[in-house]
């Protein structure tokens, strides 16, 4: 492959446990919105669309007893999700105030950005990166 083909990341598949606990949290928590909504009777499935301001983003999945993924203690593979914020003390507090537990505000020594993690229901890291 050579460099510069790539154009964006076109979604974000995630496979969760609890489908109707998952789909709440990702629409009606942090606002997602639904492009469309599959069950896939041969898979026994769901398949949900979803977008973020317009732009398509996520695929939700559910299966019959998916194996568990460990988060913590980190672990090879994929790490976290980030999303970018404008506001990340406003968006701590939508967060917290819909009972989602968020970590303490950090700064990148790097770039001195603001950010913080939370997680999804099955415990998948998720990120709020401010620009």
């Amino acid at each position: 492959m050579s460099v510069g083909i790539l154009k964006r990341v076109h979604h974000i598949a995630i496979i969760c446990t609890d489908y109707d606990r998952s789909k709440a949290f990702y629409t009606e928590i942090l606002g997602l919105e639904i492009i469309r909504e599959v069950y896939r009777e041969t898979r026994k499935s769901y398949k949900l669309d979803l977008a973020l301001n317009g732009t398509y983003i996520i695929e939700l999945f559910s299966f019959e007893n998916p194996p568990e993924r460990p988060s913590r203690p980190e672990a090879a593979g994929l790490r976290h999700l980030a999303f970018e914020v404008d506001d990340i003390e406003m968006c701590v507090r939508v967060l917290n105030e819909k009972g989602v537990l968020t970590e303490p505000i950090r700064t990148d020594e790097y770039t001195g950005k603001r950010f913080t993690f939370f997680a999804d229901p099955d415990g998948l890291p998720l990120e709020l990166y401010a620009v």
